[in-house]
């Protein structure tokens, strides 16, 4: 019998956040100030092993703020113009 309630959905489509850098990192790092440093959180992006599906969420969700996949919104923004 499976209890429903201590299970984990290990290969649900939002898995790989577990698997993410910046769940271990200061999460304000990637929610910069208008005007402040991505530096930090892109070096971080840079090494992550689910930056592609990281990325991937962004693009499919429209998220507006932050940096995902190791780009900011403007280069989100700019990269979904292209694939149009």
């Amino acid at each position: 019998m499976v209890d429903i309630f201590s299970a984990t959905d290990d290969d649900g489509p939002l898995a790989w956040q577990e698997r993410a850098l910046c769940a271990q990192t200061d999460p304000e790092a990637f929610f910069p100030e208008k005007g402040g440093s991505t530096r930090e959180a892109k070096k971080v992006c840079a090494s992550c092993d689910v930056r592609s599906e990281c990325l991937d969420y962004a693009l499919a969700n429209d998220e507006r703020f932050g940096i995902w996949g190791g780009l900011s919104e403007r280069e989100r923004r700019k990269l979904k113009r292209r694939a149009v």
